[in-house]
């Protein structure tokens, strides 16, 4: 790339690279007009218009519009256990994920934005980061068209429409949209405070004093 200097095994691989520094959309739904910087997001984006789910489950042959929502599914069968964070007990789809989760209890920042030298923990943290530069969303819910720079944000916002709350606290059987919230409310009844305040030493239960 002339603009940062990555290098890559083929050409379209670079042209493909570049459009995160031009902000080119080079690729255009010939249904509603909107435009995408790679094919596969264009080819992923008409599928919210036709219902094409082309990712079938070989065990019970659901479809599915992304590989991904494949994946998540065929663990229903395999009874996969996902990789947990021996510090918090969060878990994770892939080991690679478990390491860098790690590195947010280590501090550890390994990747840095060419842009502006923000450090990362992990190579995804820093494309998410890359995005603020560019404005580029690529990941964009199925039902609604509306656009999220990372997949986690879509996978919570996608939880307004099905009313899916997934994260339940053992203790109550409250149940909460995302993790965090259900982290937050577990403090609520073990009176956990890991929040401490540098200047006085006081404790809290949220990171949010305000």
């Amino acid at each position: 790339c002339h603009l940062c200097g990555k290098t890559f095994s083929r050409y379209s691989n670079v042209r493909q690279h570049e459009r995160t520094h031009t902000g080119e959309k080079p690729y255009e739904c010939h249904l509603c007009g909107k435009t995408f910087s790679q094919y596969s997001h264009l080819k992923r984006h008409e599928r919210t218009h036709t219902g094409e789910k082309p990712y079938e489950c070989h065990i019970c042959g659901k479809g599915f519009s992304q590989s991904f929502y494949l994946r998540h599914h065929q663990r229903t069968h395999t009874g996969e256990e996902c990789p947990e964070c021996y510090l918090c007990g969060e878990t994770f789809s892939h080991y690679s994920h478990l390491s860098q989760h790690e590195r947010t209890h280590t501090g550890e920042k390994l990747y840095k934005c060419h842009i502006c030298r923000k450090a990362f923990n992990g190579c995804t943290a820093l494309k998410q980061h890359e995005r603020t530069h560019t404005g580029e969303k690529p990941h964009e819910c199925h039902r609604c068209g509306k656009s999220f720079i990372d997949i986690c944000a879509l996978r919570q916002y996608e939880r307004t429409h099905t009313g899916e709350k997934p994260y339940e606290c053992n203790l109550c059987g409250k149940a909460f949209t995302r993790p965090s919230n259900l982290k937050q409310h577990e403090r609520t009844q073990t009176g956990e405070k890991p929040y401490g305040c540098n200047l006085c030493g006081k404790a809290f239960k949220s990171s949010m004093l305000n």
